[in-house]
């Protein structure tokens, strides 16, 4: 199993946002005195990811904010979903910045790709490398 793990300026924020846009339901969330996440993990449908806050430790010296990299990411996110179109009106309703908008792929599938407030880079697509079913194999 491999379950993402995102770190967020605002972390609070983030999870709310996730939710909104894109359907996340928040399976645990630990938050600090002041109301901020300090570990969440969320599920969308047999999917995790776990966000957490942004900070300046010794885990978070070795990550960078696309913020901080003039917009660039160094890694994205694929979620497999049965309605990319859904999601892509969603996402766009919520805010994201919509970066490629739904398209057919040759290999299968249909995704689209956004940023979250914080320029983390999504693509939702209907395409599921793990069926067996796939065009092409």
């Amino acid at each position: 199993m491999i379950i993402p793990c995102l770190r967020y300026r605002r972390a609070l924020a983030a999870v709310e946002w996730l939710g909104k846009a894109f359907g996340f339901e928040k399976q645990f969330v630990h938050t600090a005195a002041d109301g901020e996440v300090e570990h969440a993990q969320l599920i969308l449908g047999q999917g995790m990811i776990m966000v957490g806050p942004a900070r300046d430790n010794e885990f978070g010296k070795l990550l960078r904010q696309p913020g901080e990299l003039g917009g660039f990411v160094t890694q994205s996110i694929y979620v497999v979903v049965p309605d990319p179109d859904a999601v892509h009106t969603r996402a766009r309703a919520a805010g994201a910045e919509i970066v490629k908008e739904p398209i057919d792929q040759p290999y299968g599938g249909r995704d689209f790709t956004c940023r979250d407030p914080e320029g983390h880079v999504w693509t939702f697509g209907s395409y599921d490398p793990l069926s067996i079913n796939q065009a092409g194999s």
